[in-house]
């Protein structure tokens, strides 16, 4: 696999792994073919951690975003996903906002998962119908109140809709480290055959 960077219409590059030939990422114990996006927060990046994680078993993507800009941020993410076709989108806290807004305009309609997402705070309350969502929020998060993502898993199909309060912070860290993360992705795109 290589780093591959593409200039974006607003003159962005997106960093992606590209496998050679286009094809499956190659297989090793413990790597998973599910192709996952990820939409890093505001103080993260395609370099960080969680997209470290995801990349380390899945086929990943994770977009570099000019977090200063959220409807840039919306058509970055779009546009990649017009180009990737993942499995699982995932957004963690500002990439939250960003996946909801994904959602609440048509453009994602597949497994999403929310790491502690600030969707709320973007003026995003509510999901839509029948998409499998799962939102994770630590309880300790000084950031982002857990109870905006109590209030926004209220919302969208019920069944296809779950919350899952961990004690752990904002960042979720000791979660990623102790390798949730990839759990987790694994179980909402599971939910889709449920």
């Amino acid at each position: 696999m290589r780093p591959l960077a593409r200039a974006t219409a607003r003159g962005q590059n997106t960093h992606m792994t590209v496998f050679e030939g286009g094809g499956e990422p190659p297989q090793s114990p413990g790597r998973c073919a599910i192709g996952v996006q990820f939409i890093h927060g505001l103080e993260g990046s395609p370099q960080g951690r969680k997209a470290q994680v995801l990349a380390q078993t899945f086929n990943t993507v994770t977009p570099t975003m000019d977090t200063s800009d959220f409807e840039g941020c919306v058509v970055v993410q779009r546009d990649a996903l017009r180009r990737f076709q993942p499995e699982v989108l995932v957004g963690s806290s500002f990439g939250g906002a960003v996946a909801v807004a994904l959602l609440a305009r048509g453009l994602w309609r597949g497994p999403t998962l929310l790491l502690a997402q600030a969707a709320v705070r973007y003026g995003h309350s509510a999901l839509p119908p029948d998409v499998p969502v799962l939102l994770v929020h630590g309880q300790a998060d000084e950031i982002i109140d857990p109870q905006d993502s109590r209030a926004l898993a209220s919302t969208g199909t019920p069944s296809l809709v779950r919350l899952l309060e961990v004690a752990d912070d904002h960042s979720l860290r000791a979660s990623v480290e102790a390798g949730h993360l990839v759990e987790w992705v694994k179980q909402v795109h599971r939910m889709v055959s449920q």
